[in-house]
Formats: C-alpha cells, sequence, structure tokens
C-alpha cells in the first residue's frame, strides 16, 4: 500500500508528515555523529546545463555528467550505459535512505506516544 493510503488508515500521530522536516534531533542515536550529506553539483553548474528541477538533487553531478556523455556519444547513447547506471543506483540509494529516515521518524513517534502513556497512566496511579 502506497503511502498516501497509508496516511488515512494509520494513526496520524505516528505517522510522520512527509512535507514537512524531521521533528527529532538527526543525531539522536547516533554517538559518534552521522555522516553529513552533501551537495557536490553547485546552482550554477545545475543551471548552466539546464538541468531540471525534479533532476537536482543529491545525484546531480551524476546526472550531469550523464547527459553529457549522451550529449557526446549521440546517436550511439548505449556507450554511456556506465554513467546511467551510476546515476540510477545513486537515485536508487537516496529513495533507501529517504524511506529509512522515514521508518525512524516513525519510530520515534510510536516510542513518544508510548512514553507519554506511560507517564499519563503513572500519574493516575
Amino acid at each position: 500500500m502506497g503511502h498516501i493510503f497509508s496516511q488515512y488508515l494509520a494513526d496520524p500521530a505516528i505517522t510522520p508528515d512527509y512535507t514537512k522536516g524531521p521533528t527529532f534531533d538527526p543525531l539522536y542515536g547516533f554517538p559518534e555523529g552521522r555522516k553529513e550529506r552533501v551537495m557536490l553539483a553547485t546552482l550554477e553548474e545545475m543551471e548552466s546545463v539546464q538541468l531540471p528541477l525534479d533532476k537536482r538533487d543529491y545525484c546531480a553531478h551524476l546526472a550531469i555528467k550523464n547527459r553529457a556523455c549522451r550529449e557526446r556519444e549521440w546517436p550511439l547513447v548505449y556507450k554511456c550505459a556506465h554513467e546511467k547506471h551510476e546515476y540510477l543506483n545513486c537515485e536508487y540509494e537516496d529513495y533507501v535512505l529517504r524511506m529509512k529516515e522515514h521508518e525512524r521518524e516513525r519510530r520515534l513517534l510510536e516510542r513518544a506516544k508510548r512514553k507519554a502513556q506511560k507517564d499519563a497512566h503513572e500519574e493516575l496511579d
């Protein structure tokens, strides 16, 4: 079942809002810290090659490399299979990372709800 439908079926208190940023500290649960994600392509580079807005993400540097290869090798674009594979693999890894972040947020919301219920139950006793 897709994310949009699960929004309606799941408990809204434990379903993260994908339109907003994370509500918990990104370093919570990572004692040694996390590797920061860095954009390798600059805004000027993306604008100079007229990269579409939907491709301006953490894999933009590979999209630029793939486009350059396709323009260079046209009409024999099969020679750019390696660049295309690198780009698609990066997109997949980015998708997996975003899904992991969504699941982490959901689990932390669940935990916060359980703790609130436990505290409320202890207050009544």
